[in-house]
């Protein structure tokens, strides 16, 4: 992947994001500049100082990057960003987890899904935004589900905050489940356990801006589970189920990204046994999705997805591409623009 030669006392830009999987051949961290007139991205930097850095995180002031390193061992790590090139601050920090494969931000700690040990363990983060030296907590879910492969036991997939910053929010593919808890004293505590439908294995949830719903995409079925949110209680509430393919797949689908527009119109996902995005439309409050079409993702594969200034940025894993696309404002419908190569890609951010 051939790399700008930009130095971090030029003019600085927006940024993207990128993370890899070393393993697969990927680069690690890839930082790219934004183009802001037409979405294009241009990489600058990587930093392969961690190996798996497959799902990231930035802080709320953008000066630290997050990124999980998703191994057996299982670790988090911090880079400070405020130039072009991402320097390590500080050494990974272990997770007492296998494979994290996603991260959020909640209450001073990074918390971190592990896959492979199903469970959520909780770092803090010191006053300048870098990690401790230890986890301070571990949840352990317990059960599986009825596929014998997938869900043979608990698999965490995601975890992140509600918009109201409250609670953590935690998906678990291999139970059917989406857990909801508290973190006390830096503990990740249950507090509230919502099943879904079983053999279903959710993977992502995303919220609705108005916080009064969340929409929960599973991985094994390709479907979105409808929900309401009270952030009052903590309560999920499932409401209904939508396809996110129309018809029936041929072989696999394997759904794998969830995202919202941020004025609460469209839900975007990913599906990658297809390798399309689908586009769904948001009725009213945001209690029914309908479901518009598919289009082609831009590549192979597509592990992530994230949409920002109107428009749709796609991690297409296995063809090694970073795609993005135009948003029709009135259809919500994605219109390809360009793509930069990033071998193994994971998931893109903007900062």
């Amino acid at each position: 992947m051939a790399v700008a030669d930009v130095g971090a006392e030029g003019g600085r830009g927006r940024r993207a994001f990128i993370g890899s999987f070393t393993s697969a051949g990927g680069p690690g961290v890839v930082v790219a500049a934004v183009d802001e007139t037409n979405g294009a991205l241009t990489a600058l930097s990587r930093a392969d100082d961690v190996p798996d850095p497959s799902y990231l995180a930035l802080s709320p002031g953008g000066d630290i990057l997050y990124a999980v390193s998703e191994t057996a061992e299982g670790a988090v790590a911090a880079y400070r960003v405020t130039g072009d090139r991402p320097e390590l601050a500080g050494p990974p920090v272990p997770v007492h987890g296998d494979g994290p494969t996603h991260l959020g931000l909640v209450a001073g700690h990074v918390l971190t899904a592990n896959y492979g040990s199903g469970s959520v363990t909780a770092v803090p983060l010191r006053a300048d935004g870098t990690l401790a030296d230890s986890a301070s907590g571990v949840l352990r879910h317990t059960g599986s589900g009825p596929d014998e492969q997938r869900q043979e036991g608990p698999h965490a997939h995601q975890v992140q905050p509600d918009p109201s910053g409250r609670w953590v929010v935690d998906v678990d593919l291999g139970t059917d489940s989406v857990l909801v808890c508290e973190l006390d004293a830096g503990v990740p505590v249950l507090r509230r356990l919502t099943t879904l439908r079983p053999g279903s294995g959710p993977r992502h949830l995303a919220f609705h801006p108005n916080n009064s719903y969340a929409y929960v995409l599973h991985e094994l079925t390709p479907i979105v589970t409808v929900c309401r949110w009270d952030a009052g209680s903590g309560e999920l509430t499932p409401l209904g189920e939508i396809p996110v393919l129309p018809g029936t797949p041929d072989g696999d689908a394997y759904p794998s990204g969830i995202v919202v527009s941020p004025d609460g119109r469209y839900v975007w996902t990913a599906t990658r046994g297809q390798d399309v995005l689908s586009v769904l439309t948001v009725d009213g409050d945001g209690e029914k999705l309908a479901l518009v079409g598919t289009v082609p993702c831009g590549g192979h594969w597509p592990r992530a997805l994230t949409a920002s200034g109107g428009y749709l940025y796609v991690a297409n894993e296995r063809s090694g591409k970073v795609s993005w696309f135009s948003v029709d404002p009135d259809t919500g419908v994605p219109r390809p623009e360009g793509s930069i190569e990033v071998p193994a890609a994971s998931c893109v951010i903007l900062g």
